[in-house]
């Protein structure tokens, strides 16, 4: 999945995405969201009894709404971008467990569906640009592939979280599980050859699950391997810290690499 040498879609070599560098204060707050994604959905189809179909149409509105303004958007604004990301990832919540939950295909079922939706994308946008990288996210159509992408491995993760803290290790194992994950990833990004391009999408995946297992075991009763410090109130502390690292961080649009490669 590397990037092919000539410029796609009109893309100049040095043009400015809309997606945000990637950082570690990317991966920081995009940790933040996955677990704010999980704690928010759970807080209205649970807490507050919407159910899962309900509030899955509840959350899309607002995601598709963000995706527009996005999309139409010339340059990358990074609280218009948190923003989306953070519905993304709520919508997902409530997805998934609609699926695995409500639909009765079960968590492996669930996984395995979503995982296949997700390469799905991958290999049609890549067919279709030549690239999956996300510094080349600047037109609508790539885009338009970025957003569907996100949306499916949001809601992968939520499935997969839950499949894994379920099976055995509980919510913090599972935290520890895909923790060790994401730093093997890092360890082959720093000392290997292998592809940047491909590492991103691995650890932009595992995030998710870790981000909805440490939801799950910040807000799911003591009985249940839980702190049981209540969604809501989790939910409005993730936000705020949200939103304190995305004004105090450092925010700035990835580059085209293509004329590096």
């Amino acid at each position: 999945m590397t990037p092919d040498p000539a410029p796609a879609s009109g893309l100049a070599a040095a043009e400015v995405a809309k997606v945000p560098a990637v950082t570690l204060g990317f991966w920081t707050i995009k940790i933040l969201a996955t677990t704010l994604g999980e704690t928010g959905g759970d807080a209205l189809s649970m807490t507050y009894d919407f159910g899962y179909l309900a509030s899955s149409a509840i959350f899309i509105i607002p995601l598709l709404a963000l995706v527009v303004l996005q999309v139409r958007a010339t340059q990358f604004h990074p609280l218009l971008y948190w923003a989306t990301i953070i519905a993304s990832t709520t919508a997902g919540t409530t997805m998934a467990d609609f699926a695995t939950r409500s639909l009765g295909i079960g968590y492996p079922g669930g996984s395995l569906l979503l995982f296949g939706l997700v390469m799905g994308c991958l290999f049609l946008w890549y067919r279709a640009l030549g690239t999956v990288d996300v510094n080349t996210v600047a037109s609508a159509k790539t885009e338009s592939f970025y957003w569907v992408t996100i949306t499916f491995s949001q809601t992968l993760g939520t499935a997969l979280g839950d499949w894994v803290a379920d099976s055995g290790p509980g919510y913090l194992g599972g935290a520890v599980i895909f923790g060790a994950a994401l730093a093997v990833i890092a360890i082959l990004y720093w000392r290997t050859l292998a592809s940047p391009v491909a590492l991103f999408w691995a650890a932009f995946i595992l995030t998710r699950p870790l981000g909805a297992t440490v939801g799950d075991f910040l807000d799911k009763p003591l009985a249940s391997g839980g702190l049981d410090l209540g969604r809501p109130t989790i939910s409005l502390i993730l936000g705020g810290v949200i939103l304190v690292l995305v004004l105090l961080l450092p925010q700035r649009a990835g580059q085209n690499q293509r004329a590096r490669t």
